[in-house]
């Protein structure tokens, strides 16, 4: 009998360790098949980024960290000036009014717009020093404005630069471009002659 007890015994822990590998090989495999939805949420993003909405896009970026209040003004053909004042106009909208370190919950500093629509005519786009704590002047600005001329397409960039801003309440003229009737950049169109826009949009 005590023969046959020792069989029972070690036949259901043999049982038992077969169940709890089955087990075991059954969660590795759920997992291995779940890999690569893990974060479909962050694909999703980067989808959304790709076919941002917007048709001429325009960015600014300033040194990350240090507190000071750069403002993007932008004015499309036949429309006013849209800036942190007048957020949207017949075609451009402002996106982001970054106040630098107030109520900021990140280190980046930049703004963005975009438009409805690729209207064809003249282009302005103007930075202004609005508040600043730095103490080392110039803040230098990245400026770029890009083109998308249809839903499905990437934006293209047209020009790039980067304008110092030398004084508190300073406003200057970053690029200036013209695009034709089919969204398309016209040659030799752009500058960075000054025109003042914000007194406009206020």
């Amino acid at each position: 009998m005590n023969g046959l007890d020792q069989f029972g015994e070690e036949d259901s822990g043999t049982v038992f360790r077969d169940t709890i590998m089955l087990a075991l090989a059954g969660f590795v495999s759920v997992v291995v098949l779940l890999l690569p939805h893990i974060n479909p949420q962050a694909k999703q993003a980067d989808q959304v980024g790709d076919k941002a909405p917007g048709n001429v896009i325009v960015e600014i970026r300033w040194p990350d960290g240090i507190d000071a209040d750069v403002d993007l003004w932008v004015e499309a053909p036949g429309d006013r000036p849209v800036g942190y004042s007048n957020k949207a106009g017949k075609y451009f909208n402002l996106l982001r009014d970054d106040l630098g370190k107030p109520l900021d919950v990140t280190d980046l500093n930049y703004e963005v717009a975009y438009t409805r629509g690729t209207p064809g005519g003249d282009y302005i786009v103007n930075l202004h020093l609005y508040r600043s704590l730095v103490t080392s002047l110039p803040i230098d600005v990245q400026v770029t404005a890009s083109v998308r001329t249809s839903a499905e397409g990437e934006s293209k960039p047209l020009v790039t630069t980067t304008a110092p801003l030398l004084k508190v309440g300073q406003e200057l003229t970053a690029i200036r471009f013209r695009l034709d009737s089919k969204g398309q950049l016209v040659p030799g169109s752009i500058n960075s002659i000054f025109k003042p826009i914000r007194s406009a949009g206020v």
